[in-house]
């Protein structure tokens, strides 16, 4: 059963992040808040993809459902504010 935590180290190695958060405790529901310079530019539709790419062929094997908040890290900064 996956956890949050490998979840967390999944996304990491596959994408820079400045913060990243993973919740869920049922093996296959997680909620992330990720936070990475590569979502500069990028629509939330681009952003979500990078992390899907980050994850490859595990959202469809070990992940059954995965809610993400995605900020650059100037938005993150304004919401920390």
């Amino acid at each position: 059963m996956l956890t949050a935590a490998q979840l967390e180290a999944y996304i990491r190695n596959g994408l820079e992040c400045d913060y990243l958060k993973v919740n869920g405790d049922d093996g296959t529901h997680f909620d992330a808040v990720i936070v990475s310079p590569a979502f500069e530019g990028k629509r939330m539709v681009q952003q979500h993809q990078l992390v899907y790419a980050a994850l490859g062929d595990r959202m469809r094997a070990e992940i059954h459902a995965l809610s993400m908040q995605t900020y650059t890290p100037t938005q993150w900064q304004q919401l920390q504010t």
